[in-house]
């Protein structure tokens, strides 16, 4: 079992910045990769960006030079820096887990709120 706790939404205008984390606890030996999703309102969840174990990242390509996904091993934390926020990144931004061997991320967290206003 692997917990996932977001933090760091909220309202900021366009062309802002903020700093999601995502705190991972529980069997976090078993993870293989992390990533950052969002879903907007009436959208599909979407990939935003994700980080492997040995550090391989991929990035959609609307936040690629604008968002940065990083880790921090020893605080078991996930972060998600965004800049030059623009109104069509509001949504709701959720951490995920993979586990070795499996497809997909099958661990989430509850989700923190993204407002981006123009």
């Amino acid at each position: 079992q692997v917990e996932l706790v977001e933090s760091g939404g909220g309202l900021v205008q366009a062309g802002g910045s903020l700093r999601l984390s995502c705190a991972a606890s529980g069997n976090i030996f078993t993870i293989d990769a992390m990533g950052w999703y969002r879903q907007a309102p009436g959208m599909q969840r979407e990939l935003v960006a994700s980080v492997t174990r040995v550090g391989i990242t991929t990035y959609a390509d609307s936040v690629k030079n604008r968002f940065t996904i990083s880790r921090d091993n020893a605080n078991r934390t996930l972060y998600l820096q965004m800049n030059s926020l623009k109104p069509e990144d509001t949504a709701v931004y959720y951490c995920g887990s993979r586990r070795k061997g499996r497809a997909g991320m099958d661990y989430w967290g509850k989700g923190t709120l993204v407002t981006v206003s123009s």
